[in-house]
């Protein structure tokens, strides 16, 4: 057969089998758009009514108010009753201060004490000798006017007759010596006034001294009864202090958890505020959820959150609850925060702690520790 004739034969084989190909092909195409047209409208019909609802972050960690344990006052450690990932409960007694300086300043404040509740007493018992030594000074100032008043009858007496002694000497009546020893009485008399006017003013200031020291007796004593005496109170505060210093030789869990960080040793110096160790409240734990800016748009506080750990895979799911946002992203609070006033500027999405508490019951079937890694899933339609 000629190839001309050959090659006309194959052309009409081939054209007489594509001739029903292409209804085919269109159908498949058909069927094809048709299958990822309800594919898209599926998609987007479950992001708009469930997957929207949503937002989610891997960059999660548990985290809880670490307790750090500093002792009040310092001391010698004599004993350290725990170790790292011991479980402890609140006011276990994990160190213990060497306390013989603390007992002996607890013996001092007492006689302190007691020293102060004697010298009230006297104070009290003062006022009652003061008040008769006020009588025995009244007396006195009594006793010294009459003795003024003695001192110039005497005197007077003693002037009358120094003068009829002068009014007859003249005439010889009287001798010289009668005349000299009536100028000495007269003299005398003069002496024991004044020294009876200066008893008298003596007398006077011993009175006024002794209502004065009954004043300031009185101050010490004034609307106050032993009990409520300041001095007394003072050295029952001081005595108060030294006891509480006494049991703070004690040092005690704050919380429950799990000691970490033990930095203290037996035999070591401490002083206070000194950090010895830690205490992890493993049973109070919450999540710190680093969620992208642009996440947070209907992100509110009371919603419900749905988390997974790294430690116990999807199998094991937790629930919780949004308590707050942060003041503040991350790099913000950063030691070193970045600083984006420079002429090379990037742009980076910033992300914002999220604080979410976690179910107590479910956090005591399965335990997290502090730093694991989190899954968490904000329903932004719940409760605001």
């Amino acid at each position: 057969m000629e190839p001309e004739l050959l090659y006309a034969a194959s052309e009409a084989i081939v054209a007489h089998e594509e001739a029903p190909a292409g209804p085919r092909r269109k159908r498949l195409f058909a069927m094809l758009g048709a299958t990822v047209l309800a594919a898209a409208t599926g998609y987007g019909a479950y992001d708009y009514i469930h997957a929207s609802r949503f937002v989610t972050t891997d960059n999660a960690y548990a985290a809880t108010e670490t307790a750090q344990v500093t002792p009040a006052i310092g001391g010698i450690v004599r004993e350290v009753r725990v170790g790292d990932t011991q479980a402890v409960k609140r006011g276990d007694v994990v160190v213990v201060l060497d306390d013989t300086d603390a007992r002996l300043a607890l013996d001092q404040a007492e006689a302190e004490l007691g020293r102060a509740v004697r010298r009230v007493r006297g104070y009290v018992a003062s006022d009652t000798s003061l008040a008769a030594q006020i009588a025995a000074r009244a007396s006195d100032q009594q006793r010294a006017a009459a003795q003024v008043a003695s001192a110039q009858a005497d005197l007077e007496r003693a002037r009358v007759d120094l003068a009829r002694r002068q009014a007859l000497a003249s005439s010889g009546s009287v001798s010289g010596d009668e005349l000299t020893r009536a100028r000495n009485a007269f003299d005398s008399a003069q002496a024991n006034l004044a020294a009876a006017q200066a008893s008298a003013l003596q007398s006077r200031a011993n009175f006024r001294a002794a209502i004065g020291s009954r004043e300031a007796n009185a101050v010490l004593i004034a609307d106050a009864t032993e009990e409520t005496n300041p001095e007394v109170m003072l050295a029952r505060a001081r005595r108060d202090q030294a006891r509480v210093n006494l049991e703070r030789t004690v040092v005690r869990a704050p919380v429950d958890g799990v000691v970490a960080k033990r930095t203290v040793q037996l035999g070591q110096q401490v002083q206070a505020g000194a950090a010895l160790l830690s205490v992890v409240p493993v049973g109070d734990m919450h999540v710190d959820a680093n969620f992208k800016e642009v996440q947070l748009d209907r992100v509110r506080v009371g919603q419900p959150v749905t988390l997974e750990s790294d430690r116990y895979g999807k199998k094991v799911t937790y629930h919780g609850v949004v308590e707050g946002l942060a003041g503040g992203t991350g790099a913000a609070f950063a030691t070193i925060p970045a600083q984006n006033a420079t002429g090379n500027w990037i742009k980076v999405v910033q992300r914002l702690p999220v604080r979410v508490s976690l179910d107590a019951e479910e956090l005591a079937q399965r335990p997290l520790q502090v730093g694991l890694s989190m899954r968490a899933s904000i329903d932004t339609r719940g409760a605001h």
